[in-house]
């Protein structure tokens, strides 16, 4: 059974950091594609940030530069480093593998 658990948002103030966590299990996550989702209320789900098995990184527009999102395999746990945030980074986050979800966790940015 796989189950991708994300934990570490909260609240914090704009200009803050948060650093979310994504551990795996039921997958063998060192060749997975691990990414990063976001979404707002009212607002489509979108992608924020990808990390390739080669360690390769892509990111969106909005938080290059001021997110990184990088994995530790031998804990199975994908990261997503958060600097620099702005209220519009207000959303639930979620981790994706490709073809599953975690629950999500909500990271709120208060100006």
């Amino acid at each position: 059974q796989v189950q991708l658990v994300e934990s570490g948002g909260g609240l914090v103030q704009s200009g803050g950091s948060l650093r979310l966590s994504c551990v795996a299990s039921g997958i063998t996550f060192s060749v997975s594609t691990m990414g990063w989702y976001r979404q707002a209320p009212g607002k489509q789900r979108e992608r924020v940030a990808f990390i390739f098995n080669t360690r390769t990184t892509f990111y969106a527009d909005s938080v290059k530069g001021r997110f990184a999102i990088f994995r530790d395999n031998a804990k199975n746990t994908v990261y997503l480093q958060m600097n620099s945030l702005k209220p519009e980074d207000t959303a639930v986050y979620y981790c994706n593998n490709g073809n599953h979800w975690g629950q999500g966790t909500q990271v709120t940015v208060s100006s």
